[in-house]
């Protein structure tokens, strides 16, 4: 059996950073339309160009070429939305910059792992911790002409990383390959041309504090008239002063519609971005803003009313509420999400169900979840499990990173902290110490619940392990306390038994003061000769 690694310790997750609420604009006019069309169109060519600009400069980037770049761009659009695209731009290079380094990641994994299997004779058996010998000379022939491919990228992207070099394709990658395969994306050619135009189109201003409403280039009112500053080529468009254009929608943020008046009337910055739905022919208004940082709870204040452990599964959420001695409370639940169909419909599943794990949450009165830190980054690779596909397909599948901000901002809302837990072991020794004992004639305990008392009791600092047993020849009380489940003041613990005063029946209270010398036996025994008699009461003596 392998060493078994040092478990991270656990941390209260930080809250959100930022909010953002989405309403449609219904009742759009074919100029509305029109207008909105022209002006995505037009910054949005804007925003390819200076992409390319910036991409071209590589790691050579400074605040120069940034401000050069931004005053390129005020003279055919203006100073604010200059601002927006530059920054835009910024973000998405750094972006693609973050991705070709996990990218390289990946490779050196995979290599690790063909190196260390095509250096053992074929057909050498594995380890528990270790994959073996490939199974046939054919085998062994494939994956070392795979470990020359895996070579060849790593080389490829390593130069791309020391030039600064990214690939970023505006539109997004997987819609461009789509071009090649209509018929599997059950798209037109003019269908994938008008959503091809749309994702490129760039409709966003970043807000400013102490302007009007904050943000002088798309301006809500907190009426919901919502207004946009046209760009300079498109000024003849206007249909109000000062070169701007009123949308005929109005909109109307029912989720959290009163915080983002406050900062509207406010003259607080909020960020907003409009955008259209090619599948629904809608159009849509997000507004964003930052939130003041918030002081993180500490871990024993997240602790104290005790929490829930939930297990991540593919397709549901395996939750047990524990104490905060880490004693599990009533039944398991389980919260069920469907990953199939779109990305937009997997993620209203996993938003339905934290919905309704955190209501439980309420409900039960705990001040934590405790959920495993997982990240599937390095663990889904063709050379770590092999022939696995289904296996890794269903790892890919699991939403990790937007569970974890999904949860983190609607747990927020809930005043319930979040503790992130090292996911080593908890399947392996919640199974082992928890699902067998838990488990009764009425209720049936998985694995995945097992899972989640493991992760909850980690959360507490507990142990996950259920009892620490005595040896064999010395299980008795005598050799004090043998639990690691509860502490040692703690009511009910296994020990030497606390001295109450009075007979031990239900029927007489404990406080009874004993008079066993002075009243009657009630002892029945069995004579030898098969006669009953009862114990006569004891000579009293002073």
């Amino acid at each position: 059996m392998g060493a078994v690694r040092e478990v991270a310790a656990s941390f209260v997750v930080s809250g959100p950073s930022g909010v953002a609420v989405r309403d449609r604009l219904k009742h759009m006019t074919g100029q509305d339309e029109e207008v909105l069309r022209a002006v995505g169109a037009h910054q949005g060519r804007l925003a390819s160009r200076d992409l390319k600009v910036r991409c071209a400069v590589g790691l050579d980037h400074a605040a120069e070429s940034w401000a050069s770049r931004k005053r390129g761009l005020t003279g055919v659009s203006s100073s604010r939305i200059a601002g927006a695209i530059t920054k835009a731009t910024h973000d998405q290079w750094a972006l693609a910059r973050r991705g070709l380094a996990a990218y390289i990641r990946t490779l050196e994994a995979g290599i690790r792992t063909l190196q260390h299997r095509l250096s053992l004779p074929v057909g050498a058996e594995g380890a528990k911790r270790a994959a073996g010998g490939y199974r046939s000379r054919g085998e062994w022939f494939q994956k070392s002409r795979r470990l020359k491919a895996l070579e060849d990228r790593r080389t490829a992207a390593v130069a791309d990383w020391r030039s600064g070099r990214v690939r970023i394709v505006r539109g997004g990658k997987r819609l461009l390959n789509a071009r090649h395969h209509l018929a599997e994306a059950a798209l037109s050619e003019g269908e994938w041309r008008q959503r091809w135009e749309a994702e490129r189109w760039f409709l966003a201003a970043d807000g400013e504090s102490g302007k009007r409403y904050g943000n002088e280039t798309i301006r809500v009112t907190p009426e919901g008239q919502v207004s946009i500053k046209l760009p300079a080529p498109l000024a003849h468009l206007a249909n109000a002063a000062h070169g701007r254009y009123t949308l005929t929608s109005t909109v109307a943020f029912a989720h959290r519609g009163g915080e983002w008046a406050d900062r509207v009337e406010g003259n607080r910055a909020v960020a907003y971005r409009i955008h259209y739905d090619t599948g629904r022919g809608r159009w849509y208004l997000t507004a964003s803003w930052q939130r003041p940082a918030v002081q993180t709870v500490p871990l024993e204040a997240a602790r104290a009313g005790g929490v829930i452990g939930v297990d991540t599964n593919a397709g549901h959420f395996a939750a047990y509420r524990l104490d905060p001695h880490g004693n599990p409370v009533g039944d398991p639940r389980r919260f069920p999400y469907g990953l199939s169909g779109t990305s937009a419909h997997r993620d209203a599943q996993v938003r339905h169900a934290l919905t309704r794990l955190l209501h439980w949450a309420r409900r039960t009165g705990v001040t934590a979840i405790a959920i495993e830190d997982l990240d599937f980054g390095a663990e889904k690779t063709r050379e770590k499990h092999g022939r696995r596909k289904r296996f890794r397909q269903l790892i890919s599948g699991m939403p990790t990173g937007k569970l974890k901000a999904r949860l983190v901002s609607m747990a927020a809302e809930q005043d319930l902290s979040i503790i992130a837990v090292d996911p080593a072991y908890t399947s392996r020794w919640g199974g082992q110490h928890w699902q067998k004992p838990l488990t009764t004639p009425h209720r049936e305990v998985s694995r995945h619940d097992a899972a989640g008392i493991a992760i909850g009791r980690r959360a507490l600092g507990h142990p996950i392990r259920r009892r620490t047993t005595p040896p064999r020849a010395h299980q008795s009380d005598a050799h004090g306390h043998r639990t690691v489940q509860a502490a040692p003041g703690a009511p009910g613990r296994e020990g030497p038994r606390p001295r109450i005063p009075g007979p031990r029946t239900r029927s007489v209270s404990p406080d009874t003061a004993r008079t066993r010398a002075t009243s009657a036996s009630t002892t029945v025994w069995d004579a030898p000769d098969g006669q009953v008699w009862a114990q006569g009461p004891p000579l009293l003596t002073e």
